[in-house]
């Protein structure tokens, strides 16, 4: 068997290689020794929440390709095949923890809470980002491929020298944790910030979702072995995990983000799993894979599998998933309206953000800047 490919296993193994699961492609509930006390606090309540949120993210992602084909949105990456993925890592994070996301990560925004339409506004082109990274714990989108996991990794050695690591107080100690794909681990950056993390043991989770395909190059046009020996190569504990089961992906997560909280160090998670769509909205997947492979991962959909354990385990009923269904259609109503009615602000707001603090040279600059805006009239000609 080719070593890019894991082997689905039902018990814990030393085979680097595994992989993590814990609901097979059927829905049906695997045994793991390792993990199984990861997911035993994971009530009906939270399988129902996640079911919500990957339902949710899959609604509100769908609209969003359809409006950037209509010309609503400039670009849009979706996230098809990957809500397991980001909704188990991110119901994995205590509120404390810090997210930074790369570009695709509208699961994980949901499951933070945030209001993901808000992630509308930088596609639209009305702002840099659109929210307050401190309301959630989530930084802004990263478009430069990788850059953001030094970003990630200098973060969470400042959250060490704070003090806020292996204190044992469950509300104090807190982690980081940077998501990117497959393609950006062939960048030099992530391999450096996974370096300073190492030696450092900085409190960061290193989170892969590997979903095949770095926009038209395949993950065996980069590594010759599972991307989780990257991380092992360093010295940083690692793992192959299912990424279309949310539960795997929410037990792995979980078990590295104590790790980091308790002065463990890093750990590097390599989500396995598919992006259904496109790389983005410019992208065409037809020119480089074939509809004979996305058969074969479209049986393995991340929803499909979690709805199924829920209903043979009699934990949902169909009026939570009619629900649901109600509440993904109302969403995706409110994100065409939302999207429509954004526009740009006042072009002085660039220098609302520059300092935390008033700082009299910026002052200077948005007066003159001002000024010399307000000497135009609306068509752009001098008044």
């Amino acid at each position: 068997m080719d070593r890019l490919t894991p082997t689905p296993g039902t018990t814990h193994t030393d085979d680097p290689d595994a992989l993590v699961q814990l609901l097979d492609r059927t829905g049906r509930r695997l045994d793991h020794d390792r993990y199984d006390r990861w997911v035993a606090n994971v009530d009906g309540a939270a399988l129902r929440d996640m079911y919500r949120d990957m339902t949710l993210t899959r609604a509100f992602d769908n609209q969003a390709t359809a409006l950037q084909r209509q010309g609503q949105l400039g670009l849009w990456p979706p996230s098809l095949g990957q809500e397991a993925a980001q909704v188990g890592s991110g119901r994995a994070m205590r509120s404390q923890d810090f997210v930074f996301p790369s570009y695709r990560e509208h699961g994980v925004a949901q499951a933070r809470g945030m209001d993901v339409r808000d992630l509308l506004r930088v596609f639209r082109g009305t702002e840099h980002g659109g929210w307050d990274p401190k309301a959630h714990n989530f930084h802004l989108y990263t478009f430069v491929i990788g850059s953001h996991t030094l970003h990630a990794t200098g973060y969470a050695m400042g959250v060490q020298r704070d003090g806020d690591v292996a204190t044992g107080d469950a509300e104090r100690d807190r982690a980081v944790i940077a998501y990117f794909g497959d393609g950006a681990t062939s960048q030099g950056d992530v391999h450096e910030a996974m370096v300073f993390a190492a030696v450092n043991k900085a409190p960061v989770v290193f989170f892969c979702q590997n979903n095949q395909w770095a926009i038209s190059v395949p993950a065996s046009g980069q590594t010759t072995v599972p991307l989780a020996r990257r991380g092992e190569g360093l010295g940083i504990p690692s793992v192959r995990v299912d990424g279309n089961d949310v539960l795997a992906t929410y037990a792995a997560t979980a078990e590295a983000l104590d790790r980091a909280r308790n002065g463990g160090g890093p750990t590097f998670i390599e989500a396995f799993t598919y992006r259904m769509g496109a790389h983005t909205t410019s992208d065409d997947p037809t020119r480089y894979r074939t509809s004979v492979e996305e058969e074969y991962w479209s049986e393995r959909d991340p929803i499909a599998r979690l709805r199924s354990y829920l209903t043979d385990s009699g934990q949902a009923d169909a009026a939570f998933f009619a629900e649901v269904d109600v509440a993904a259609e109302e969403l995706a109503t409110s994100t065409r309206d939302f999207c429509r009615e954004l526009s740009a602000g006042s072009p002085t707001e660039i220098f609302d953000h520059a300092y935390q603090a008033e700082h009299p040279q910026v002052a200077a600059e948005r007066e003159w800047f001002t000024e010399y805006h307000e000497s135009f009239d609306d068509a752009g000609a001098a008044r």
